[in-house]
């Protein structure tokens, strides 16, 4: 009988370990997601879809820039960036970690931009950190913070 119980115990641990991590895997998979769809829109000059990837009230910490709060800030940053900017960045995911309904994601990303009013080419690297929040299921972008890594 001590047996049986002892079994039962160990199968229902591992059925409930292997769920755990099955959905830690997806839930880190999703995160992952969001981050290089930022960079696709990013590379894409799609300000529309940069901000659809953020909360209502995401914050960008951008180097050397002001603090962008909400929607309607961000969407404003990122015409700036994409009218006077073009980007080519390759990232690199470093990090995930999910804690419930919070996500943060250490990333690097490496690459070029071209400032549009001389058409001169700069190649850069950057560290970048994100804290995204489960809102209504989806992953979205809390906040973002940035700099260069050299």
């Amino acid at each position: 009988m001590k047996k049986s119980i002892f079994s039962l115990l160990a199968v229902a641990s591992f059925v409930l370990f292997a769920n755990t991590t099955n959905a830690q895997s997806k839930a880190k998979a999703s995160v992952e997601n969001v981050v290089h769809t930022y960079f696709d829109a990013l590379n894409a000059s799609d300000a529309n879809k940069v901000v659809s990837l953020f909360t209502t009230d995401g914050v960008l910490l951008a180097a050397g820039a002001p603090t962008a709060t909400g929607t309607e800030q961000l969407k404003g940053t990122f015409k700036y960036v994409f009218d006077n900017f073009t980007y080519t960045l390759e990232e690199t995911v470093g990090e995930v970690t999910v804690k419930g309904n919070h996500a943060i994601v250490r990333s690097t990303s490496k690459g070029t931009f071209v400032i549009k009013a001389s058409g001169q080419k700069v190649e850069d690297e950057f560290r970048e950190l994100f804290v995204l929040q489960k809102v209504k299921g989806d992953w979205k972008i809390a906040r973002y913070m940035y700099n260069r890594s050299k």
